[in-house]
């Protein structure tokens, strides 16, 4: 037979084996250089496909031709893709890009007269083209590229088209994180064709979309026999990183060294120091820092004969292994040497702020590893250009931590001045931040909403055209008619049921998106809230003169206010966290009132608090209440108390009681004005139990209720808290 190719020439057999030589040596190629190479093989007179066609690149990769004479195969520019069969010449051709290869076989004479031509009903290439624009605008315009698939859907005529039609769009939605929607077009994929290369994504899928045990089982379902050597790797690499998130280290990283020693054995560079450098990380994890550090130290050494950004990459790992295991001075020394790369590789590329590779991130934890030393004027300088490179780059996530450790290095160097400050730009940062975060949520709730839009849309027109086969089969054949009417109402059902999920599914989102908008708001007007009613304390000191009384309410008002700052972005804290917020808040507000009241906190020593998660901030205005409106009123002294009990097993009693003025008498006292308005605390806390046990099933209680029943009657407030 003699061959012809269409856009591609020929390079002789001598120079082929030079050229698998060269390809070799340059193995250590980064993996974001690879891509899919699609192609075919058929008969250039009657386009039969020809199946079991050996296809391989230079460096490992393999497959062969599928029943329909397609393959794929990952390879990367200036490959030699070689194409071999008992039947005709071996074919050699470098590869340039991503384009999809058509090799046509020409029959010699005497067999052209034994063939027949067979017909058919649509133009494959069109539905080519159309695949290859959605694959053009996948990272660019998903919208688009969702409807270049509807429009290859539509040109589909068989399983196969089907298949990878919805291959595609899973990657489209993997790529813009929708993974729920990537499990679902991969799973559909493979119910038109199987192909281990769409089971790997599959897999890779549940597992982003926390579906670990699925991940596993899909990962373990696919035959190691059949795949490429590049294939296998990434088959071990995806089940020890499923592996490593259940926190089954061992396996992990038994997964890993396989895939690892598969690696090696076929020069697969990339996979190896990235493999290496993902043992390290679980040995790190175990607290095996020697083993790891030897990891690290080998995929270092492999990263740096690499491109620059995984070298760079690298060395960002190391460096913060060794931030982990205290090591400053060597962590300082990598991310000096790491900053001084990105500025050289910041000339050729544009980093975005949620690459780690920003140097805003790297001079902010150098400035914190230098604090860590007591470095205090180093950290000063780093923390500074941190900050002011944030704000350059509209980073605030960075600003703002920059911004939180220069306060605390400021306040530790007694600069009390240059502190206050800077915890006046941190709160103005918070506050920009929780701006841009609720537009964020915003944007990604209608961004999601368009997806599962068009999702569905691509559904419905798959039932169309299946309503539309149904029809014409029955204008040939009446006597099927009954069975296709039932075949047709099925898929109809399904793809309503499918469509009704996907529905339900986002509702559910919109709703968990709502309440999470609405704690984020609730939360922040209780620290406001909180701040101004301590801060008033502050004032009185201030205002009585009494200035070493106020540095030291000051200083204790500064921890407390850190710890509250910490934790509110937390739907739930540890009790025992909570426990210590309580004792700080209550000793402040004892020494503000000493003559008014004493108090006391009682815990149940069987109690493990550790056990227990609760709201933060939840107690405080309650205590707030017990100390300004009740005891503050007393004409003798009062006393506080916060007793924590054991009810059941999984419940305790969180009791503050008060032998004060009481509800009524307290409400008696209040202004006009002061009647007027509601009370910002216990509103807010009313509202925050509200939507926390909707969230999370009745976990919070709340009860109050006159403490007894004598002159000053008092409050008792008990809260109700159930273990998960």
């Amino acid at each position: 037979m003699r061959v012809v190719i269409k856009y591609i020439w020929f390079i002789g057999i001598m120079l082929s084996t030079t050229f698998m030589c060269a390809q070799v040596n340059s193995a250590s190629i980064d993996q974001e250089r690879r891509f899919t190479v699609r192609g075919s093989v058929i008969e250039s007179d009657t386009r039969d496909p020809i199946p079991n066609v050996n296809v391989e690149v230079n460096g490992g990769a393999y497959t062969t031709t599928d029943f329909s004479g397609e393959f794929r195969i990952q390879a990367k520019k200036g490959d030699e893709l070689i194409v071999r069969h008992k039947d005709f010449e071996t074919v050699y051709y470098t590869i340039l890009s991503n384009e999809r290869i058509t090799v046509k076989v020409e029959p010699n004479e005497e067999e052209a007269k034994y063939k027949q031509k067979k017909f058919s009903r649509s133009n494959p290439n069109e539905f080519k083209s159309l695949i290859d624009s959605a694959e053009t605008y996948l990272k660019k315009d998903a919208k688009r590229s969702i409807q270049f698939i509807e429009s290859a859907l539509v040109k589909s005529n068989s399983a196969k088209e089907n298949a990878e039609s919805y291959e595609v769009l899973g990657d489209i939605y993997m790529f813009w994180k929708q993974y729920d929607l990537a499990v679902s077009n991969y799973r559909i994929s493979n119910q038109n064709m199987e192909t281990n290369s769409v089971k790997l994504k599959l897999a890779a899928a549940y597992k982003q979309n926390n579906n670990y045990q699925e991940s596993i089982e899909t990962y373990k379902g696919i035959n190691k026999r059949k795949l490429s050597n590049w294939q296998l790797v990434q088959l071990y690499e995806g089940l020890g990183d499923v592996y490593l998130l259940t926190q089954n280290h061992q396996l992990s990283i038994d997964n890993y060294q396989k895939g690892l020693a598969h690696a090696q054995k076929h020069l697969i560079t990339p996979k190896i120091t990235d493999l290496n450098s993902k043992i390290a990380q679980v040995y790190n994890a175990k607290g095996e820092s020697q083993k790891a550090e030897g990891y690290f130290n080998k995929s270092m050494k492999l990263a740096n004969t690499q491109n620059k950004k995984r070298a760079i990459e690298e060395k960002i790992k190391v460096a913060d292994f060794q931030s982990a295991n205290n090591n400053y001075s060597s962590e300082i020394a990598l991310r000096k040497e790491a900053l001084e790369e990105i500025s050289d590789f910041e000339n050729d590329s544009i980093i975005g702020n949620e690459s780690p590779l920003t140097p805003q991130k790297q001079n902010y934890k150098i400035g914190n590893a230098y604090a860590q030393q007591r470095d205090f004027g180093n950290a000063i300088t780093f923390l500074e250009e941190s900050i002011e490179e944030a704000n350059d780059k509209a980073d605030l996530i960075v600003q703002k931590d920059a911004t939180r450790k220069l306060y605390e290095v400021y306040k530790t160097t007694g600069d009390y001045t240059k502190s206050l400050s800077a915890f006046e730009n941190y709160v103005s940062v918070i506050d920009e931040l929780y701006r841009k975060k609720e537009q964020e949520i915003s944007q990604a709730t209608r961004f999601s909403k368009d997806l599962v839009t068009k999702q569905n849309r691509i559904l419905s027109l798959e039932g169309d055209r299946a309503l539309s086969e149904s029809k014409y089969q029955l204008t040939i054949e009446q006597a099927k008619r009954q069975k296709l009417i039932i075949y047709s109402l099925i898929g109809g059902v399904l793809l309503l049921l499918v469509g009704t999920l996907l529905m339900f599914k986002y509702i559910k989102q919109q709703r968990l998106a709502n309440n999470l908008l609405a704690l984020k708001s609730l939360r922040s007007q209780m620290n406001p809230h909180f701040i101004f009613n301590a801060l008033n304390s502050v004032n009185s000191f201030i205002a009585s003169n009494d200035e070493r009384t106020a540095n030291k309410y000051l200083t204790d008002f500064s921890l407390l206010m850190r710890a509250v700052l910490e934790n509110s972005e937390e739907d739930f804290i540890p009790l025992e966290k909570e426990i210590e917020l309580l004792e700080l808040y209550t000793k402040l507000e004892h020494f503000r009132f000493q003559d008014k009241f004493n108090y006391s906190i009682n815990i149940d020593e069987n109690i493990n608090v550790q056990d227990f998660i609760i709201p933060p901030m939840l107690l405080q205005p309650y205590i707030e209440n017990a100390v300004w409106h009740g005891l503050r009123y007393k004409k003798s002294k009062g006393h506080l108390e916060i007793e924590i009990t054991q009810t059941k097993l999984d419940e305790i009693n969180i009791t503050i009681t008060d032998d004060g003025i009481g509800r009524q008498k307290s409400k008696a006292l209040k202004t006009e004005h002061q009647q007027k308005q509601k009370s910002k605390g216990m509103g807010n806390i009313k509202k925050r139990v509200s939507i926390l046990n909707e969230m999370y099933k009745d976990k919070v209680d709340v009860f109050v209720d006159d403490f007894k029943d004598e002159e000053d009657t008092g409050t008792k407030v008990v809260v109700t808290l159930k273990k998960d």
